[in-house]
């Protein structure tokens, strides 16, 4: 087993209801979620005109290999309505691998670390939540260390 770091996140609709349905699917089809993070709502990032995020951190205890976890999660958000017609634009679901372990792998379908994670603060205050001390494999930091130094500062607040 692997620990995988995801984030989840939307920003359409009963965003509660959603990010509760997103942890559900994960649980029932990629393994056993053994921490989660409070629930942060963001401003956008990126593409900034449209609404506000909610956003969770999750750490799971994952039996699929990285591209199949990717597929499963890709899936979740195929199947709860996600369409990507706008890059970075609202969407109903969101699900990010932040990172696994200490693995480090660049394909076409999957980059983790996460590219982006030293640079999102929506990402790095949700995972600090649950995985403070844990270490980029790549940046060498930990990840309260990379919040701390983030260079975005779009607010982000715990709900």
């Amino acid at each position: 087993m692997r620990t995988a770091y995801l984030l989840i996140g939307g920003n359409m609709g009963n965003r509660l209801a959603y990010l509760q349905q997103a942890s559900d699917e994960i649980e029932a089809s990629c393994g056993i979620i053994t921490r989660r993070s409070s629930i942060y709502e963001t401003e956008a990032w990126g593409l900034t005109d449209q609404p506000s995020f909610f956003n969770q951190a999750l750490a799971l205890e994952s039996f699929h290999e990285p591209p199949l976890l990717m597929n499963e999660l890709l899936t979740i958000e195929e199947r709860m309505g996600r369409k990507r017609n706008i890059k970075m634009g609202p969407r109903i679901i969101d699900i990010d691998i932040l990172l696994i372990d200490d693995l480090v792998m660049d394909t076409p379908q999957l980059s983790v670390p996460h590219p982006a994670l030293a640079l999102r603060r929506f990402a790095l205050a949700p995972l600090a939540q649950i995985a403070a001390e844990l270490v980029h494999p790549v940046l060498h930091k930990t990840i309260r260390q990379l919040l701390n130094e983030c260079p975005d500062r779009l607010h982000v607040q715990k709900k």
